[in-house]
């Protein structure tokens, strides 16, 4: 029993890998799980599997997300309007030969190839007993004393005071590493790139197929031919169909959520944009609008990776009669983010 929750989520792992956990099923992820990962390693061959970060272009995927803005750094005493290819020798000493570029970049953090963090998505949820749903996360870290909070540098009068996420974010995923071995399914050939939901029927016949086995603390990652298709709009997306494109796993299928569950996967990785179908079912009841970002992020502490490329990994693996690979996937170490773009790495 932890000091935050008297309750935890039927099926959770909360205190499962102690009572400050924040790497949830990551922790799966070994040395041994590394070893595994790398003794698939055959050929010496790198995959990039990360678009680049400008797609999907525009803002019609999610409207609060947006490409990024990069430009030159400020040089406050630099004559010139701008700041690249700056010369040092009519900016500081005529002797010099130097030429300098500098530059920053805005980024929305879940534009593009992205991982969800577990602070990514929490839930209402009686965690102290008291008969009262109150918002939580992952291990019941809880909004507003663990997990958003003012900066540690916010002054009195409330200047600096935006907030972060104390615990849970990704800076922890970052320091692990994030490696291990890979597994990919390729609903993309068995399926087209027709919109509909993979049920875990589906899912297994698909499987068996091509004879892909899941082993505890494998990264699971599913093709769908999606971000394929988003590189070929070449960032002028078509704003109807990338609302509707490509296979997604179905997060109403409960025996599918089950199976989530038991195969005790340490990550779950799609190149589509929320890995499950953003569908709206008719329940009155109180539930979650995304049942398997519910399971990953708030029960199981399974990271979501969204909008990978793996087009060239999945043909590599298809012509090769594979589908297993090492991993090598961490997000950026900025401590306190509910999500980071990176570009993973798969070696064959």
């Amino acid at each position: 029993m932890t000091k935050r929750w008297k309750h935890r989520p039927p099926g959770s792992t909360w205190g499962d890998w102690g009572e400050d956990d924040e790497l949830g099923r990551i922790n799966l992820l070994t040395p041994e799980k590394v070893l595994q990962g790398v003794r698939e390693v055959e050929h010496g061959v790198s995959f990039s599997l990360s678009l680049p970060l400008d797609y999907p272009g525009g803002s019609a995927l999610n409207q609060r997300r947006y490409p990024p803005i990069l430009r030159p750094t400020e040089d406050m005493q630099y004559k010139q309007d701008t700041f690249y290819n700056v010369i040092a020798r009519e900016s500081i000493a005529p002797s010099l030969i130097d030429v300098w570029s500098d530059d920053v970049v805005t980024l929305w953090l879940q534009y593009s190839t992205q991982w969800d963090a577990l602070a990514h998505q929490g839930a209402e949820f009686d965690a102290d007993g008291d008969g009262v749903a109150e918002p939580v996360y992952y291990n019941g870290f809880r909004p507003g004393v663990d997990i958003i909070g003012p900066r540690e540098d916010a002054k009195e009068d409330g200047s600096g005071s935006l907030s972060f996420a104390r615990h849970l974010g990704l800076e922890h995923m970052a320091a692990h590493g994030v490696q291990g071995r890979g597994v990919l399914v390729d609903l993309g050939h068995h399926l087209g790139t027709e919109w509909q939901p993979v049920n875990l029927k589906t899912l297994q016949e698909i499987m068996a197929a091509d004879n892909v086995v899941v082993e505890p603390g494998d990264m699971l990652l599913l093709h769908t031919g999606f971000a394929t298709q988003v590189l070929a709009w070449g960032k002028n997306p078509d704003p109807v169909a990338i609302q509707a494109t490509a296979a997604y796993l179905d997060s109403h299928d409960p025996a599918l959520l089950d199976w989530i569950a038991d195969s005790q996967i340490s990550a779950l990785v799609a190149d589509n944009y929320a890995v499950e179908g953003l569908v709206r079912d008719r329940n009155k009841e109180p539930h979650t609008l995304l049942p398997i970002h519910h399971l990953c992020l708030f029960k199981l502490g399974v990271p979501l990776g969204e909008l990978w490329y793996l087009h060239e990994l999945a043909a590599w693996l298809r012509d090769h009669e594979r589908s297993r690979f090492l991993l090598t996937a961490p997000p950026l170490r900025l401590p306190g983010v509910q999500g980071s773009p990176l570009t993973p790495v798969a070696t064959v």
